[in-house]
C-alpha cells in the first residue's frame, strides 16, 4: 500500500517524481477497486483515501503548471 502523503512532502518533490507517484496510486486505486468488486477488499475506506491522494498531486502538479504560465 501507497503511503499517505502530507501536500507539503509533495510539494518537495521535483516533477518527475510527482509523475512517479500519481501512476503508483493510479495503480494502487485499480488493485482496490478489483478487491472491492471481488469483496476482498477488508476496508473499502482505503478508496477514498487514495482518491484524495490522487487529487492532493494532481492539485500540486497544476499550481507548479499555473506558475510556470504566469513566470
Amino acid at each position: 500500500m501507497v503511503k499517505r502523503m502530507k501536500a507539503s512532502e509533495l510539494r518537495e518533490k521535483s516533477m518527475g517524481e510527482l509523475n512517479e507517484e500519481l501512476r503508483e496510486l493510479k495503480s494502487e486505486l485499480f488493485k482496490l477497486r478489483f478487491q472491492h468488486a471481488t469483496s476482498q477488499l477488508a476496508n473499502p475506506m482505503q478508496i477514498k483515501s487514495v482518491k484524495k491522494d490522487i487529487a492532493r498531486v494532481k492539485t500540486i502538479m497544476r499550481q507548479r503548471e499555473m506558475e510556470g504560465i504566469k513566470a
